[in-house]
């Protein structure tokens, strides 16, 4: 429920809610900004936009972003991940199938592989590209000019990409978490398009729990809709919403069951940490990049959860929330007993 990584089932609720244009799109208002002024600088000049790199947490709107660049250009969007080209012909075949100043969407720009990148550099700079065919004495080199395009890289690790596909992108922008109120007012935006009807508690309710991520926010609204349709005659109220994410184990600030199962196997069984990703993994019977990707980001973002060179520990602030009494630290006596 609040992992924020895209599932086949987010297509549903997800498709007719994304805004088409810049003065639909709530929150992220400096990306908005100034993405706003570089879109209508090169209508001016009726030219294609600059190559656009966005990057942030999953779930926050980097594929809407794309596609409100697309519209507000007047332009056809093309839309591909990373781990989707797997040879340069791949590459190829898109490029050369782009009309000028379309706009080109690759997820996950990241996982592009490292010889499908070296065909971009020339396609992002200058607009060609050189292809190699056959082999030995009958190898031929083709250059192929493309018309000007907009990339548009979206990421989720920004430190992943190469320095010099970075580096060729004019337009860097990064997403934020969104505030509990910028996230209400998605809510009642959604369940107004989906004809579900909402107050402004049961909206805020659920933009509390959402982790600041639109798809959370989205995924929970579809839920809480089947409670308030058994429970309220359809009205999700504060009451209704609660009383649906207290039943999926949603607490107040958006930790779910396992969520709260790996905080306190760390604190139960370890004191606290540090304990290893590995040692944790197998304590909670889940793969460790499951945790590292999906369970840490949120944890470490709100405080709970720190990672040391010598494995994570529980902060403070995690005791508190599972209602458990934090050890006294012994820092001052340790420092004492070292000097």
């Amino acid at each position: 429920m609040v992992a924020p990584e895209y599932n086949p089932e987010d297509a549903e609720v997800e498709n007719p809610l994304r805004p088409k244009c810049l003065s639909d799109y709530i929150g992220q208002e400096k990306v908005k900004e100034n993405l706003s002024i570089f879109i209508e600088a090169a209508k001016q000049r009726k030219e294609s936009l600059d190559h656009v790199l966005l990057y942030g947490p999953p779930g926050l709107g980097k594929t809407t972003l794309a596609g409100i660049i697309a519209n507000e250009l007047g332009v056809n969007l093309r839309i591909t991940s990373g781990p989707a080209i797997e040879k340069p012909g791949d590459l190829a075949a898109i490029l050369t199938n782009l009309n000028p100043g379309d706009v080109l969407f690759i997820d996950e720009v990241h996982r592009l592989p490292r010889t499908v990148e070296e065909i971009l550099y020339p396609a992002m700079e200058d607009y060609a590209i050189d292809i190699i065919t056959g082999k030995g004495q009958m190898a031929a080199s083709y250059h192929l000019p493309l018309p000007k395009f907009t990339l548009v890289g979206a990421t989720t690790r920004a430190g992943q990409l190469s320095a010099p596909l970075r580096d060729r992108f004019g337009v860097v922008l990064r997403l934020e978490l969104y505030s509990p109120q910028e996230l209400a007012k998605i809510v009642e935006r959604s369940a107004g398009i989906l004809g579900i009807k909402i107050e402004a508690d049961g909206a805020l309710e659920i933009a509390s729990r959402s982790r600041g991520t639109p798809r959370i926010a989205n995924r929970m609204l579809k839920r809480v809709r089947d409670f308030a349709q058994m429970m309220t005659n359809g009205v999700i109220t504060y009451e209704s919403a609660k009383l649906g994410l207290d039943r999926m184990e949603v607490d107040e600030i958006g930790l779910d069951a396992n969520d709260r199962r790996m905080l306190r196997t760390m604190i139960e069984y370890y004191n606290g940490g540090p304990v290893g990703l590995d040692t944790l993994a197998a304590a909670i019977g889940e793969e460790a990049i499951t945790l590292e990707d999906v369970y840490e980001p949120y944890l470490m973002q709100i405080g709970f959860l720190a990672r040391t060179p010598r494995g994570r520990v529980a902060t403070k602030a995690a005791y508190l929330h599972l209602g458990i009494t934090p050890p006294e630290s012994d820092t001052d006596d340790n420092q004492q007993k070292l000097f």
